[in-house]
């Protein structure tokens, strides 16, 4: 029984450790079964993640607003000034003018390196440039390699503005091919050595970053594919877990086993995170460029790429601007790495220890939006086409037609003259203007507000306010086009008038300086100014034909009431520069349009806005070469004479004052050989500010083309027959009474011989001059001289 019992014991202990070791291989194989039952499902659904998501690589991409390309030609007025201010808008560099996106000067030479650009037309390449500036103009371009004389070359533009869709993410999408190889090279030399060897984990790297950081040089252990899974790309996030590192690494295999390395290396270099600008991310390469260097990626020196990869590690703590000594030692410390793995020689490695840090005080041209007025002017003008929602991170390139140095130069002239009107009797100024090109009807510069930079209500496109007598002119135009019945030098009648307005109702307008000037020449009507004599004429017109007219020009819609002549419509800026463009285009029907095109993602051309204007009719063209002729009349020795004091005569311009009643609103509209610009100053709370045309718009205008580099207005003579006329005759000219006077060719008076002159006593008033008005013009420009900053009697009130 013993020896039974023993071996009953011996079989019972025998058996519990086979027992319990089967418990123990049940539980490790149901452990995996479940592991792999979890694993293998979860593997798949973060491979589809990786496919669906990493596969398409489709990032919401801003649409960016340019400038219009600056366009040299021979003979093209342009100063060293105005230059300048183009390349450095356009984010050029001074340099030795070889490579792409720099320029050098010697005096008046210099040599540009244009980079190559997507423009309306088709792709424009890049080109090596000498440019040679005399007395104001383009003397000689030529391409400078082949030194080949060229008739024109374009300049990549300026980016003005960037209109994000709901994510406020600046990026801009380069190739690999696009970046500099020291980038590439040297971002994988500091974050990531063994990237072309691994399979998107390295532990080769972990045990290396643990050794430099036990020796004080700390280096991270992830690799720049592990850095991708977690940037936000595949949506992991930034918490630190051993669950998102986990998923962080499983991202990293399935991309690594997908994809080439030359596609997650492009990948990476498009999605990094590099900096902050309020709500605005800056992510990629290229993006990071512009905004901490304010340079093209293709431009930036062996120091400012060692930056750039350094800052990867953590853009906020080593922020350039805020925090420059911790960004040094890390760019010193990217520079040594280039310097340990070759990239760089030593020679390259001292010089570049021994540089600054090369960042702009202000971030680059990423900014969202910096010319508020003229942006809106081009969403309004792209909603017909581009719903807003469409347009907003499309990934667009809008082609404007804005000028850099003429917006520049139109925003310093309304913050210096509003700042030398202000006075503490006078209610707060306000002030809209727009500036075109009067050869194809592009709108060059656009100025909402006093305060450039304010966005919100856009005066220069939505503030309508009384424009006054800036409609004369489209009074006298219609009078000009019958010239069988009117012409420049017909006589008409400044004297008191009465208009009947219906139901025992009468107006009688007068004039702004409270006279009546008797018969005077219709061009000295339009050039004084005067109210009575407009109004007769405009009667005779018809008030229904203004009206028609205007509709047809600028699409105003106006009631043809008799005040109409006068000016008695409410409208913007934009709509009167639209007006006006016909007179400064020499009759042609221009659409004005701040958007040349927009280009897709690929640089394409979807849409074109710059069709060339139809030419001018014969008749059109005429009758505003007269209208533009009694224009200069007005500035030369009408309403606008301090121009000439000024020193704007050698501009030859055009120009016309307005003033509504009370002096609320101050108007002029006035063009050069070049361009266009109509301003208003007033008060938003339409108060009197007691500003004549002259006194306020005009002084912007002033400003502006003192600076701006434009062409003198020349009136062509096609068409138009110049006589001396005498009375209402042409006659010899020179006869004492004789003036010289445009027709319209085969209307011009018929001839008479100059009349013997006869003695005219001393103390006799009147006489042939005043008959004929030199007499009072003389007294009032003598006035007008000695008071020049109160032209009462140059100015007008409806």
């Amino acid at each position: 029984m013993a020896r039974i019992d023993y071996d009953e014991d011996e079989t019972s202990e025998d058996s519990e450790h086979p027992q319990w070791r089967r418990r123990l291989v049940t539980w490790v194989l149901a452990a995996a079964g479940l592991g792999l039952g979890f694993l293998i499902p979860y593997t798949l659904y973060l491979n589809h993640e990786v496919s669906e998501r990493f596969g398409q690589l489709r990032w919401q991409i801003p649409t960016r607003v340019y400038a219009r390309p600056l366009e040299l030609a021979p003979g093209l007025t342009i100063d060293a000034t105005t230059l300048k201010t183009e390349l450095d808008a356009a984010a050029y560099h001074a340099g030795d003018g070889a490579r792409e996106g720099t320029y050098a000067r010697n005096g008046g030479r210099w040599l540009i390196s244009s980079r190559g650009f997507n423009d309306v037309d088709g792709a424009v390449p890049a080109r090596r440039l000498e440019v040679v500036l005399s007395g104001g103009r383009v003397a000689s371009l030529r391409e400078a390699t082949r030194r080949q004389s060229l008739k024109s070359a374009r300049l990549d533009p300026a980016r003005i503005a960037t209109l994000y869709g709901q994510k406020q993410e600046e990026r801009r999408l380069v190739r690999i091919e696009e970046v500099p190889e020291l980038l590439v090279t040297g971002l994988q030399a500091v974050e990531d050595r063994d990237f072309n060897s691994h399979f998107g984990i390295d532990v080769t790297g972990m045990v290396r970053a643990a050794f430099k950081t036990a020796t004080g040089r700390k280096q991270g252990a992830s690799t720049l594919t592990q850095q991708l899974a977690r940037s936000g790309l595949l949506g992991i996030g930034r918490e630190q877990t051993l669950t998102r590192k986990g998923k962080e690494i499983l991202y990293a295999l399935l991309i690594d086993a997908r994809y080439d390395k030359r596609t997650i290396l492009e990948a990476y270099l498009n999605q990094v995170y590099l900096g902050q600008r309020g709500a605005q991310a800056i992510h990629g390469v290229a993006a990071a460029s512009e905004f901490w260097f304010g340079r093209d990626l293709r431009d930036l020196s062996t120091e400012q790429i060692a930056l750039l990869v350094g800052i990867v590690r953590g853009p906020s703590y080593y922020d350039p601007r805020r925090n420059p000594e911790r960004a040094l030692e890390r760019r010193n410390f990217a520079l040594g790495e280039f310097h340990e793995t070759g990239l760089i020689d030593a020679a390259e490695y001292q010089r570049a220890l021994k540089a600054p840090l090369g960042v702009t005080s202000t971030p680059g041209s990423v900014a969202a939006n910096r010319f508020p007025a003229y942006v809106d002017l081009v969403r309004r003008q792209l909603a017909r086409d581009y719903p807003a929602d469409a347009l907003s991170g499309a990934g667009l390139s809008v082609m404007s037609g804005m000028s850099p140095s003429a917006q520049g130069l139109a925003e310093a002239a309304v913050t210096r003259t509003l700042k030398s009107l202000d006075h503490k009797t006078r209610p707060p100024l306000q002030a809209g203007l727009v500036v075109t090109d009067v050869h194809n009807g592009e709108v060059v510069a656009v100025v909402g507000s006093r305060s450039i930079a304010e966005h919100g209500f856009n005066r220069a496109v939505e503030a309508q306010r009384p424009v006054g007598s800036l409609l004369k002119p489209f009074v006298y135009l219609l009078a000009l086009a019958q010239p069988g019945k009117y012409s420049l030098a017909s006589w008409v009648d400044d004297t008191p008038v009465t208009v009947q307005l219906g139901k025992g109702k009468n107006w009688n307008p007068g004039n702004s300086d409270g006279r009546s000037h008797g018969s005077v020449h219709l061009i000295d009507a339009l050039a004084m100014s005067y109210n009575q004599a407009t109004v007769r004429v405009g009667m005779q017109v018809d008030p229904e034909r203004i009206a028609a007219l205007i509709r047809t020009l600028a699409g105003i819609e106006a009631e043809p009431n008799p005040a109409l002549i006068l000016g008695a419509v409410d409208q913007s800026p934009y709509a009167m520069a639209q007006l006006y463009q016909f007179l400064a285009s020499g009759g042609e029907i221009q659409p004005l349009h701040a958007v040349r095109g927009v280009l897709d993602a690929n640089g394409k051309a979807v849409n074109r806005y710059d069709k060339a204007p139809a030419p001018a009719q014969e008749g059109d063209a005429i009758a505003a070469r007269l209208i533009t002729v009694a224009l200069q009349q007005a500035v030369s020795n009408g309403t606008g004479t301090q121009l000439i004091r000024d020193g704007l005569g050698r501009l030859s311009p055009a120009g016309k004052t307005g003033t509504s009643n009370d002096g609320r609103d101050s108007w002029f509209a006035g063009w050069t050989g070049d361009h266009l610009a109509v301003i208003w100053v007033g008060n938003d709370q339409n108060k009197e500010t007691g500003l004549y045309g002259a006194t306020g718009a005009m002084r912007v205008w002033s400003s502006i083309f003192s600076r701006l580099p434009t062409a003198p207005l020349k009136v062509g003579d096609k068409g138009l027959d110049w006589q001396w006329v005498t009375g209402t005759h042409t006659t010899d000219p020179d006869c004492a009474s004789a003036r010289r006077f445009a027709f319209v060719a085969g209307f011009a008076p018929s001839y008479t011989p100059c009349p013997a002159p006869e003695p005219i006593a001393e103390e006799e008033s009147g006489g042939w001059r005043e008959w004929f008005g030199f007499g009072k013009r003389e007294e009032e420009k003598t006035q007008a001289d000695a008071q020049p900053a109160t032209p009462a009697t140059q100015d007008e009130t409806p």
